[in-house]
Protein backbone atom coordinates (compact mmCIF):
# COMPACT_ATOMS: atom_id res chain seq x y z
CA UNK A 1 0.00 0.00 0.00
CA UNK A 2 1.66 3.15 -0.63
CA UNK A 3 2.12 5.65 1.97
CA UNK A 4 -0.95 7.59 2.65
CA UNK A 5 -1.57 10.93 4.11
CA UNK A 6 -3.12 11.10 7.52
CA UNK A 7 -6.12 12.60 6.18
CA UNK A 8 -6.83 9.64 3.71
CA UNK A 9 -5.69 7.25 6.11
CA UNK A 10 -8.09 8.18 8.89
CA UNK A 11 -11.39 7.87 5.79
CA UNK A 12 -9.60 4.74 5.24
CA UNK A 13 -9.95 3.79 8.53
CA UNK A 14 -13.50 4.87 9.02
CA UNK A 15 -14.49 2.67 5.92
CA UNK A 16 -12.96 -0.63 7.50
CA UNK A 17 -15.10 -3.73 7.99
CA UNK A 18 -12.53 -5.86 8.60
CA UNK A 19 -14.65 -7.02 12.16
CA UNK A 20 -18.55 -6.66 10.99
CA UNK A 21 -18.78 -10.89 11.31
CA UNK A 22 -16.89 -10.50 14.77
CA UNK A 23 -19.09 -8.11 15.92
CA UNK A 24 -22.21 -9.56 14.41
CA UNK A 25 -21.99 -12.26 16.51
CA UNK A 26 -21.60 -10.02 20.01
CA UNK A 27 -24.28 -10.03 22.26
CA UNK A 28 -24.83 -6.47 20.96
CA UNK A 29 -24.64 -7.33 16.88
CA UNK A 30 -23.64 -4.25 15.95
CA UNK A 31 -22.00 -2.40 12.84
CA UNK A 32 -18.51 -1.37 12.92
CA UNK A 33 -17.93 2.75 13.29
CA UNK A 34 -14.19 3.02 13.71
CA UNK A 35 -13.91 6.44 14.94
CA UNK A 36 -10.57 7.86 14.02
CA UNK A 37 -8.85 11.16 15.95
CA UNK A 38 -6.19 12.15 14.55
CA UNK A 39 -3.51 14.51 12.50
CA UNK A 40 -0.25 15.02 11.68
CA UNK A 41 0.61 17.99 13.75
CA UNK A 42 -0.38 16.06 16.94
CA UNK A 43 2.08 16.41 20.04
CA UNK A 44 0.61 14.27 22.49
CA UNK A 45 -0.31 10.73 21.43
CA UNK A 46 -3.10 9.23 23.67
CA UNK A 47 -2.99 5.20 23.47
CA UNK A 48 -5.94 3.86 24.77
CA UNK A 49 -8.12 0.47 24.45
CA UNK A 50 -11.12 0.87 22.38
CA UNK A 51 -14.34 2.79 22.56
CA UNK A 52 -17.19 2.07 24.54
CA UNK A 53 -20.76 2.00 23.92
CA UNK A 54 -21.36 5.58 24.48
CA UNK A 55 -18.41 6.51 21.96
CA UNK A 56 -19.47 4.37 19.66
CA UNK A 57 -22.88 6.12 19.60
CA UNK A 58 -20.76 10.04 19.32
CA UNK A 59 -18.39 9.28 17.27
CA UNK A 60 -16.26 11.05 20.15
CA UNK A 61 -12.97 9.54 21.75
CA UNK A 62 -13.57 9.32 25.61
CA UNK A 63 -17.22 11.10 24.96
CA UNK A 64 -18.12 9.30 28.53
CA UNK A 65 -17.35 9.13 31.94
CA UNK A 66 -14.09 7.89 31.13
CA UNK A 67 -13.07 10.57 29.61
CA UNK A 68 -14.48 12.88 32.09
CA UNK A 69 -11.66 11.35 34.71
CA UNK A 70 -9.15 11.25 31.62
CA UNK A 71 -9.33 14.81 31.51
CA UNK A 72 -9.09 15.56 35.00
CA UNK A 73 -6.01 13.67 35.19
CA UNK A 74 -4.38 15.07 32.47
CA UNK A 75 -5.65 18.94 33.57
CA UNK A 76 -7.37 19.90 30.51
CA UNK A 77 -10.73 21.33 29.42
CA UNK A 78 -12.69 19.40 26.69
CA UNK A 79 -11.65 21.78 23.97
CA UNK A 80 -7.97 21.04 24.28
CA UNK A 81 -8.86 17.14 24.62
CA UNK A 82 -10.38 17.14 21.29
CA UNK A 83 -8.18 19.78 19.55
CA UNK A 84 -6.88 17.14 16.34
CA UNK A 85 -4.19 19.67 15.56
CA UNK A 86 -2.81 18.95 19.51
CA UNK A 87 -3.67 15.78 20.32
CA UNK A 88 -3.91 12.28 18.96
CA UNK A 89 -6.34 9.30 20.04
CA UNK A 90 -5.01 6.58 18.84
CA UNK A 91 -6.83 3.39 20.26
CA UNK A 92 -5.73 -0.07 20.08
CA UNK A 93 -9.20 -0.84 17.68
CA UNK A 94 -10.86 1.94 16.63
CA UNK A 95 -14.15 0.54 17.12
CA UNK A 96 -16.79 -0.50 20.03
CA UNK A 97 -16.11 -4.47 20.62
CA UNK A 98 -19.14 -5.41 22.02
CA UNK A 99 -20.17 -6.89 24.54
CA UNK A 100 -19.99 -10.67 26.00
CA UNK A 101 -23.14 -12.38 27.20
CA UNK A 102 -22.67 -10.81 30.52
CA UNK A 103 -22.78 -7.63 29.74
CA UNK A 104 -18.95 -7.21 29.93
CA UNK A 105 -16.59 -5.12 28.02
CA UNK A 106 -15.26 -7.48 25.56
CA UNK A 107 -11.05 -7.00 24.58
CA UNK A 108 -10.24 -4.94 21.41
CA UNK A 109 -9.56 -7.48 18.79
CA UNK A 110 -6.06 -7.66 17.34
CA UNK A 111 -6.52 -7.37 14.04
CA UNK A 112 -7.37 -3.63 14.56
CA UNK A 113 -4.06 -2.96 15.84
CA UNK A 114 -2.13 -5.02 13.38
CA UNK A 115 -4.20 -3.93 10.26
CA UNK A 116 -3.70 -0.42 11.15
CA UNK A 117 -1.50 0.91 14.21
CA UNK A 118 1.69 1.05 12.85
CA UNK A 119 0.39 2.91 9.12
CA UNK A 120 -0.96 5.22 12.05
CA UNK A 121 1.97 6.24 13.78
CA UNK A 122 4.06 6.68 11.13
CA UNK A 123 1.70 10.01 10.12
CA UNK A 124 2.66 11.31 13.42
CA UNK A 125 5.54 12.85 13.36
CA UNK A 126 5.40 15.94 15.68
CA UNK A 127 4.76 13.57 18.90
CA UNK A 128 6.83 13.89 22.32
CA UNK A 129 4.80 12.23 24.29
CA UNK A 130 2.59 9.35 24.62
CA UNK A 131 0.00 8.08 27.34
CA UNK A 132 -0.34 4.25 27.59
CA UNK A 133 -3.41 3.88 28.92
CA UNK A 134 -4.74 0.45 29.83
CA UNK A 135 -3.11 -3.21 29.62
CA UNK A 136 -3.71 -3.66 25.60
CA UNK A 137 -1.74 -0.20 25.18
CA UNK A 138 0.81 -0.78 27.94
CA UNK A 139 1.41 -4.53 26.57
CA UNK A 140 2.14 -2.71 22.82
CA UNK A 141 4.11 0.16 23.98
CA UNK A 142 6.21 -1.22 26.75
CA UNK A 143 5.79 -5.50 26.31
CA UNK A 144 4.21 -7.68 29.00
CA UNK A 145 3.75 -7.12 32.23
CA UNK A 146 1.15 -6.31 34.90
CA UNK A 147 -0.42 -3.24 34.55
CA UNK A 148 0.56 -2.39 38.08
CA UNK A 149 4.00 -3.03 38.11
CA UNK A 150 4.27 -0.90 34.58
CA UNK A 151 1.94 2.42 36.41
CA UNK A 152 4.70 2.28 38.75
CA UNK A 153 7.69 2.39 36.95
CA UNK A 154 6.64 5.31 35.21
CA UNK A 155 9.60 7.24 35.89
CA UNK A 156 11.66 5.16 33.75
CA UNK A 157 9.32 5.04 31.00
CA UNK A 158 8.71 8.76 30.68
CA UNK A 159 12.97 9.26 30.79
CA UNK A 160 13.76 6.42 28.13
CA UNK A 161 10.76 6.36 25.69
CA UNK A 162 9.04 9.31 26.92
CA UNK A 163 5.95 6.92 27.47
CA UNK A 164 3.70 7.51 30.32
CA UNK A 165 1.86 4.08 31.42
CA UNK A 166 -1.53 4.70 33.28
CA UNK A 167 -4.24 2.66 34.29
CA UNK A 168 -7.49 2.96 32.58
CA UNK A 169 -10.05 6.03 34.13
CA UNK A 170 -13.03 3.24 33.56
CA UNK A 171 -15.18 3.17 36.85
CA UNK A 172 -14.35 0.26 37.24
CA UNK A 173 -10.82 0.92 38.51
CA UNK A 174 -12.49 3.36 41.00
CA UNK A 175 -11.45 0.50 43.60
CA UNK A 176 -7.54 0.36 42.86
CA UNK A 177 -7.10 3.74 42.42
CA UNK A 178 -8.35 3.77 46.33
CA UNK A 179 -6.38 1.55 47.34
CA UNK A 180 -3.37 3.12 45.72
CA UNK A 181 -3.28 6.48 46.89
CA UNK A 182 -0.04 7.10 45.86
CA UNK A 183 -1.21 7.58 41.65
CA UNK A 184 -2.89 10.61 42.58
CA UNK A 185 0.28 11.95 45.06
CA UNK A 186 2.73 11.14 42.87
CA UNK A 187 1.81 10.03 39.48
CA UNK A 188 -1.11 12.87 38.38
CA UNK A 189 1.01 16.06 39.68
CA UNK A 190 3.89 15.29 37.11
CA UNK A 191 1.39 13.93 34.34
CA UNK A 192 -0.07 17.43 34.18
CA UNK A 193 3.16 19.27 33.97
CA UNK A 194 4.56 16.66 31.53
CA UNK A 195 1.07 16.91 29.21
CA UNK A 196 1.16 20.96 29.70
CA UNK A 197 4.76 20.89 28.22
CA UNK A 198 3.67 18.60 25.30
CA UNK A 199 0.87 21.07 24.17
CA UNK A 200 2.75 24.19 24.85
Amino acid sequence: MPDLTAEALAENIRACRLCAPRFAATATSHDPRPVAWFRPSARLLIAGQAPGARVHASGRPFDDASGDRLRDWLGIDRATFYDRDRIAIVPMAFCFPGYDAKGADLPPPPLCARTWRAEVLATLPAICLTLAIGGAALRWHLGPGPVEAQVRDWRRHLAERRIFPLPHPSWRNTGWLKRNPWFAEEVLPTLRVEVAAALS
